[in-house]
């Protein structure tokens, strides 16, 4: 059969439902080579997270439509690539063939297991992250090759190794009021409003733009920033180009404040028992789950619970309604050399204090490695951050648009203590809370915050972390 060659144009996909545009950070392909279908062909930077972007079709590169650095709208062409198609039939492309068109040499193709074990990066890294050994996967590509596709149908037939043994990370039942869910009429009056507080990346500045943010819903590794050496007329100043990811932290954070009136406030917590608590049990949980007990995690088990007794801080503002969230799905800000993510543990209120440990250790080692998803960033209602681990005793955060609260947990620190008329060293810690002021007050934020003050002091030697 004889074939054509026919020209394809790659697009910015829909990955997100706020996402209306993205920027190129780093081409990982050039003119002239050839991709397989689902190899990555270039990093897209959005204001959630950095993703490579997966090729739809296999061929050969032959132009670059957008510049790194430049943002191009959800649908606009990136890229074409040349594919192979049937002159009568639409049969698959035919890489071989695609190869001698680019290279001006020929080959045959080979055995139907010959390209058996030849992985793209995107089957890699998804055999990776499932827990897949690719030589029990059934290739469907060209010459026995593994695609996403043959990853996927082997997920789905059941046949990953260890599913289903996460039941002891559970929380245990209990008869808490679960927060109320929005009516029909709510969600739909409030169907604008974006689970994750999606924000779309504007397009660059052509001037230095000076921001402050402390909260940002992106993934590393960044854009290398570009420094100019000269300094600036008899000041010893330099420039700093603005990165994508930069201008995001200033439009989410200028959102935040302009949108939503903030208010502050702070309850001391003794945190004594939970100090003895995690100190007698933390080395046999190393031993056995391979991950720390870190305080956070006693913490987060006791903001959940009492998100649970008060449903309105687990809540968004949609204009003339309120919309209280069904499930509760803990932001967590997550410190990295560049910047602050923030990864949603989900359904954190159906987890133990095991469960929510295991969970923020993936999301740390994940973020700090540059592995974290749009899925991993979205969906967050309440917003925690662990400002102690660099010694802050107070701190006033910025909430994390469009949630009503953000709650950090301050430095522990020993002080001496009046109890029962007696002075004592106790451990000590500040809980430090920002609200949305059209959604909540004082009254209920105080008795919100004395609800985690107990929760956190009620821990005792005999708590269970199962």
């Amino acid at each position: 059969m004889t074939r054509n060659i026919r020209e394809t144009e790659v697009t910015v996909p829909h990955l997100a439902e706020s996402l209306v545009s993205a920027t190129i950070g780093k081409w990982l392909k050039q003119p002239g080579d050839y991709i397989e279908e689902y190899d990555a062909i270039c990093e897209l930077i959005t204001d959630k997270v950095t993703t490579e972007m997966p090729s739809p079709v296999a061929g050969r590169l032959t132009r670059l439509l957008v510049d790194e650095g430049v943002t191009a709208a959800v649908g606009e062409a990136i890229c074409i690539i040349e594919v192979a198609v049937g002159s009568m039939t639409g049969d698959a492309p035919d890489a071989p063939a695609l190869r001698n068109h680019a290279d001006g040499s020929s080959s045959q193709a080979g055995a139907d297991e010959s390209m058996r074990n030849r992985y793209s990066p995107s089957v890699l890294k998804l055999a990776a992250e499932r827990g897949i050994r690719l030589e029990d996967v059934r290739g469907s590509g060209l010459g026995g090759r593994i695609t996403r596709k043959d990853v996927e149908a082997f997920v789905a037939a059941g046949s990953q190794a260890g599913a289903g043994n996460n039941d002891k990370y559970a929380a245990a039942p209990t008869a808490a009021p679960s927060p109320a869910a929005p009516s029909a009429a709510e969600l739909s009056r409030g169907a604008m409003v974006s689970d994750s507080g999606g924000m779309f990346i504007p397009s660059q500045p052509k001037g230095p733009v000076r921001s402050t943010g402390i909260h940002l819903s992106e993934n590393p590794p960044l854009p290398k920033i570009d420094v100019e050496g000269q300094p600036l007329e008899g000041r010893g100043e330099y420039l700093i180009d603005v990165t994508p990811i930069r201008n995001a932290i200033a439009s989410r954070m200028r959102q935040s404040v302009t949108e939503i009136p903030h208010a502050w406030t702070m309850i001391e917590v003794d945190v004594t028992n939970m100090v003895l608590l995690r100190n007698k049990l933390k080395d046999d949980f190393r031993r056995e789950e391979g991950v720390n007990l870190t305080y956070l995690s006693f913490m987060l088990k006791a903001v959940v619970s009492a998100i649970k007794d008060y449903p309105i801080m687990n809540s968004v503002w949609a204009v003339d309604k309120i919309i209280v969230k069904r499930d509760i799905n803990i932001s967590l800000a997550v410190g990295t050399e560049d910047s602050v993510i923030t990864p949603v543990i989900k359904r954190a209120d159906q987890k133990n204090i095991a469960g929510l440990a295991r969970e923020i250790d993936d999301y740390s080692r994940k973020a700090r490695a540059g592995k974290l998803s749009l899925a991993d960033m979205q969906g967050g209602t309440f917003t925690v951050n662990n400002t102690g681990s660099f010694g802050s005793i107070a701190s006033y955060p910025i909430i994390n648009y469009p949630q009503a609260a953000i709650l950090t947990f301050e430095s522990i620190v020993k002080k001496p203590v009046v109890i029962q008329d007696m002075i004592a060293v106790r451990s000590m810690a500040n809980l430090c809370l920002s609200l949305d002021h059209r959604i909540l007050d004082g009254v209920i934020c105080g008795r919100f915050l004395q609800r985690v003050k107990e929760n956190m002091e009620s821990y005792s030697m005999d708590t269970k972390l199962y």
